[in-house]
């Protein structure tokens, strides 16, 4: 084991953990607007509590994300100093627009939304609250768009050694980024939508209120929409990894050879026929190319080496991505069905929001895991080695040793983030006092 190992283990820990909290913000902040909204809407007190409720969950994921991610940067400069070198000029705009535009809009208006309740008028407070999620979703979008320009690389130029920007409007409406971002966007949505069910389901299995099934309705809305969306943009991502991303592809499926009429392989020795080639192309009979036969053309292209990703890790890692983000899916849509007409939620739906509460968070890090070990040897996909990107000047032992202080610090802060978002849960809310039915009648809840 060499630097570069240890080096990859710790950007790996460390953006994994920080990226648990990314799509929660994400989702859970367009959530809490979408509560507050309905409201200031219907001037019903539920509304408010879950509002302030949730609010508070998504004010704690926000602030452990901030902590969890200044790290990243700092790890571009201590042990990946001649990745920083070379895409720097690349990354600078991107990467200075999330900073200056959208981090700043969001932590601006989140802090007014803070303090604003009873101070601003409600339509202002509002405004500050969905400000302040489209903010977390404007950071998303730059920063993905930065992540796919490392995997299809576009409006750049190599001068001395170093890819100099010469068109930021080709960076940032990259076709990767644009089947990217609503694909992970999408994904963090049922991330929070399956938060939030796991948190309503607790609360119905101890006390069936109708506030906590109006907020679970809503979840399940999200996640079934963000299902749909997250189907169809992945689709698109499986047809630009066949034309940007062949041997991503070839190792997400366990693809050898050049196959005409590929089939998809749903685990080792059960594969559907034909099926591969029609997602990748639209034709059932094309032909997709295997990793063997593309490790002899890059060597070729690009001198010898090993071109091929870990194949254990990225074909496994594609199928716990579809296959829990799909029961999670396929949970909410079950859900909608069985509550349908205001109906009860039965208590075993209860129990199974509680339990599949980590199947769409392990969907999100298997599908970071596929996306980033599947560009793999290359940290720039076809310009830049992952063995050429690591800082010269950093020995084995000084990377061990902060692989060690991170390790440990990043545990302190899951426990403190386990603790105080489970203390937040247990404490709950007052439901407020039923309305009379004549005005049920007259107004029925808008989450239903």
């Amino acid at each position: 084991m060499d630097a570069l190992d240890l080096a990859r283990w710790q950007f790996g820990v460390t953006t994994v953990y920080h990226f648990l909290f990314v799509p929660l913000t994400i989702g859970l902040g367009i959530f809490v607007a979408g509560l507050q909204t309905a409201w200031h809407r219907t001037g019903k007190e539920h509304y408010l509590k879950l509002t302030k409720f949730f609010g508070k969950l998504f004010l704690i994921n926000f602030a452990m994300g901030v902590v969890t991610g200044i790290v990243q940067e700092f790890q571009f400069g201590m042990n990946w100093s001649e990745y920083s070198t070379f895409v720097g000029d690349v990354f600078g705009a991107p990467l200075a627009m999330e900073a200056l535009l959208a981090f700043f809009m969001e932590s601006t208006f989140l802090g007014l939304w803070i303090f604003g309740w009873d101070r601003l008028p409600k339509r202002v407070h509002l405004a500050c609250i969905w400000a302040a999620a489209i903010g977390s979703n404007l950071s998303a979008y730059f920063i993905l768009a930065a992540n796919a320009w490392m995997k299809h690389p576009v409006g750049y130029e190599v001068v001395d050694g170093k890819a100099r920007m010469t068109d930021l409007w080709a960076v940032l409406t990259n076709s990767t980024a644009l089947a990217q971002v609503p694909h992970v966007v999408g994904a963090a949505f049922i991330v929070a939508g399956g938060f939030v069910l796991a948190v309503c389901g607790y609360w119905m299995l101890r006390r069936n209120a109708p506030m906590w099934r109006s907020a679970a309705r809503a979840a399940l809305v999200m996640t079934a929409v963000a299902g749909a969306v997250v189907a169809g943009t992945g689709d698109m991502s499986g047809k630009l990894l066949y034309e940007q991303q062949p041997m991503k592809l070839a190792a997400a499926e366990g693809l050898q050879h050049d196959t005409a009429g590929a089939g998809f392989s749903v685990v080792p020795g059960i594969e559907i026929p034909n099926v591969l080639s029609f997602l990748a192309t639209n034709d059932f009979n094309a032909t997709v190319q295997g990793t063997e036969d593309l490790q002899q053309r890059f060597e070729q292209q690009f001198g010898p080496g090993d071109y091929r990703p870990d194949p254990t890790v990225v074909f496994w890692s594609f199928r716990v991505m579809i296959g829990f983000g799909m029961a999670t899916v396929g949970l909410s849509v079950l859900g909608l069905w069985l509550t349908r007409r205001r109906r009860e939620f039965p208590r075993w739906l209860s129990r199974a929001l509680v339990a599949a509460l980590p199947l769409p968070l392990l969907a999100m890090i298997a599908g970071w895991l596929l996306s980033e070990i599947g560009r793999q040897p290359w940290t720039v996909a076809g310009e830049l080695l992952t063995a050429a990107s690591v800082s010269p000047g950093v020995s084995l032992t000084e990377v061990a040793i902060s692989l060690a202080v991170f390790t440990l610090l990043y545990g302190a802060l899951a426990v403190a983030e386990a603790v105080l978002l489970t203390r937040h849960v247990r404490q709950g809310v007052t439901e407020p006092e039923p309305a009379p039915l004549a005005e049920q009648r007259r107004e029925p809840s808008l989450m239903y």
